[in-house]
């Protein structure tokens, strides 16, 4: 994956994180930062990116809904890495 686009992940990740703080204190998009490598690259996502899944899965629709995440959430890769962490796609 591109250093640039990783940037652009993670500011993006926080930025929403910022704004969802006061929506739920237990969504913290931030959490799936160690996810960037196979959401936006196509590598195989790791123990840690499938355990913070695991644990934002309650979130999932709220980071689907919002417009600065879905494309990442609804993404063909996005898609793939919850499948391989056992996370469902999000149906909201």
């Amino acid at each position: 994956m591109k250093p640039a686009a990783q940037v652009v992940f993670v500011a993006v990740v926080v930025a929403l994180a910022a704004a969802a703080g006061a929506e739920a204190a237990t969504c913290d998009a931030t959490q799936l930062a160690p996810c960037a490598g196979a959401i936006i690259g196509n590598a195989a996502p790791t123990a840690a990116c499938c355990s913070r899944m695991k644990e934002q899965q309650p979130c999932m629709c709220t980071y689907a809904r919002d417009p600065n995440l879905q494309r990442y959430v609804n993404s063909p890769n996005g898609k793939k890495a919850l499948a391989a962490c056992k996370v469902p796609v999000p149906s909201c």
